[in-house]
């Protein structure tokens, strides 16, 4: 990896790491993350949402305008119900990883209480 920072001029890798700020940013919540993982078998309604995680309904439209603003999350509208479902090919490898490190049995390791 750094070969290719390394051939980077300053001003790429500053463009580079903002787009990485802000992507990063959007994902920096804790009910963003459980919107995106209970999106990852496939779209959901936000009744389903709602209902799934236990948020308000005003909590959960907030969050998911950030997610669909940083285009993380795209909708899709039948008749008076909207559909919420992944559009970025940037999620799945981070969750992924998020998962193996916290979820996963035997992930991050606890310390002493």
């Amino acid at each position: 990896m750094s070969l290719f920072l390394a051939a980077m001029s300053p001003e790429l890798l500053e463009e580079k790491a903002g787009e990485a700020e802000a992507f990063l940013r959007s994902l920096a919540s804790r009910h963003r993350l459980m919107i995106l993982c209970s999106l990852l078998g496939g779209e959901l309604s936000v009744g389903e949402l709602g209902e799934r995680l236990g948020l308000t309904q005003s909590n959960l439209s907030r969050h998911l305008a950030t997610l669909r603003d940083e285009g993380l999350v795209g909708t899709r509208r039948a008749r008076t119900t909207i559909y919420y479902r992944i559009t970025s090919e940037r999620v799945l490898p981070i969750l992924t990883e998020l998962y193996k490190l916290f979820c996963a049995e035997g992930g991050v390791e606890q310390g002493p209480s």
